[in-house]
């Protein structure tokens, strides 16, 4: 029996029975165009692109001409929401030696881009998108002169099998503390440049996502949950305390690793790699009464160590016998618990590029049934920045220009190099990939 009137996305929705696989699709893709409160801001659309890093700022942090041309791009696509990318607070905690830092020094910039932004926006759409900017530790994955220089909550031997990292990195208490601090002064900058509100960024393994998991850490920040969810609960406290009350803060946080106990997060004791969310939506709720959170980007995984758990992908750098669909569907299973705990968070969907032309009616659907109040895309804005403008007034995209899921870009950006789409964008990104992955000149 037909379920849908468009024939592309009904042979979709038979490709999924046949997998077995469970997934909110809608035709309506009109509800995607509802505006949503978020405290003293209204949201035009239900559309976020998610923070995509370009790896391409000056060697001081600043926004650099790829920089400005992707903001640009993004902002001529009609997103509700543009979530700025992992923006640094310290030069240590820096993921490679070209990514962005909001500093006292690097302020102007930023604000300078941000009112860019807008005014690209209105010229374009007529209306002017939300920014949040995403404050960030690298942690374990610092590179801040171009080589690994990690500064990590605790030894895991998932990760770093028989060459543990040297206890000397393992940051102690006192360092935890001072950052807390930095979180609240990058907010207090992040409201000085402009922007609508903050990202206290705990996800995919970064530091404050790996605090999460610290069962086998000593002192006020590893084992309880209370010690375990102290830092990120108190970087958010600090934010709120250091900006106005229209400020929005909120995190994209990691609620399931993929890791078993005791290295990951959203896992039972013994339940292997089984998610177990009972723990983040405890620490979702504790955020919302703490601190009065309104919004929050869920996401999930590792795009290091297990990629196809938070990007499902065509292509994996390792042998993965999972459906791609099967993990996109675990990822809107994670993302649906947390925001029917919370039903008066609006919680942001992560994951929705990898269907291509049939995302729309993913969104559609997860706005629809309750899974999330907004739809979130990252590698789709790389690849098809006006994407949310064709949903907004056409319904659909156009199968052509969407991301296919390939995982170059990520590719660049474990090269070393600046990230974006190598199919879409070829003339701007393919040299840099000819250069810098496939060693090729010219």
């Amino acid at each position: 029996m037909e379920r849908f009137e468009n024939k592309a996305l009904q042979a979709f929705a038979e490709k999924l029975d046949a997998q077995g696989v469970q997934l909110p699709l809608s035709e309506h893709t009109e509800v995607l165009a509802q505006p949503l409160a978020i405290g003293a801001h209204t949201m035009h659309n239900r559309i976020v692109v998610q923070p995509m890093e370009g790896c391409d700022g000056t060697a001081d942090g600043r926004p650099a001409e790829p920089t400005v041309r992707r903001y640009m791009r993004f902002a001529r696509g009609g997103a509700g929401l543009i979530w700025f990318e992992a923006t640094a607070v310290c030069r240590e905690g820096r993921a490679n030696p070209r990514q962005l830092w909001l500093t006292p020094e690097t302020l102007d910039d930023f604000r300078r881009l941000a009112d860019q932004i807008r005014e690209e926006a209105v010229k374009a759409n007529g209306y002017a998108p939300l920014l949040i900017l995403q404050a960030t530790h690298s942690g374990r994955y610092s590179k801040p002169e171009g080589r690994p220089d990690p500064l990590i909550a605790y030894n895991n031997p998932l990760f770093e099998g028989g060459t543990p990292i040297p206890a000397e990195r393992i940051v102690p208490d006192e360092y935890l503390d001072r950052l807390v601090e930095q979180m609240g002064a990058a907010a207090a900058l992040a409201e000085k440049a402009g922007f609508d509100g903050v990202d206290i960024k705990s996800c995919h393994r970064y530091l404050a996502s790996e605090l999460l998991s610290a069962y086998t850490r000593p002192g006020r920040y590893g084992g309880s949950f209370e010690n375990r969810t102290r830092f990120l609960r108190s970087a958010v406290q600090a934010a709120k305390q250091e900006t106005g009350s229209d400020f929005i803060v909120t995190s994209r946080l990691n609620v399931y690793d993929g890791f078993p106990y005791p290295y990951g997060f959203g896992v039972a004791e013994g339940g292997g790699l089984t998610p177990d969310l009972s723990e983040p939506e405890r620490l979702v709720s504790l955020l919302c009464a703490e601190s009065g959170l309104k919004l929050l980007d869920v996401t999930i995984g590792n795009p290091y160590v297990n990629p196809h758990v938070n990007r499902p992908a065509n292509h994996y750098p390792y042998a993965c016998e999972e459906s791609p669909l099967t993990g996109l569907a675990r990822m809107v299973s994670c993302v649906s618990a947390i925001q029917k705990s919370a039903p008066d968070l609006a919680v942001i969907g992560s994951g929705l590029s990898y269907p291509g032309a049939m995302a729309p009616y993913l969104a559609a659907g997860g706005v629809e049934q309750g899974c999330f109040a907004v739809a979130g895309f990252g590698r789709a804005s790389f690849a098809y920045p006006d994407f949310p403008r064709d949903i907004l007034q056409k319904g659909a995209v156009d199968a052509a220009r969407c991301c296919v899921a390939c995982g170059k870009c990520s590719e660049l950006m474990r090269a070393g190099s600046i990230a974006g789409c190598v199919v879409r964008d070829s003339a701007y990104y393919l040299p840099y990939y000819k250069r810098d992955v496939l060693k090729k000149e010219g």
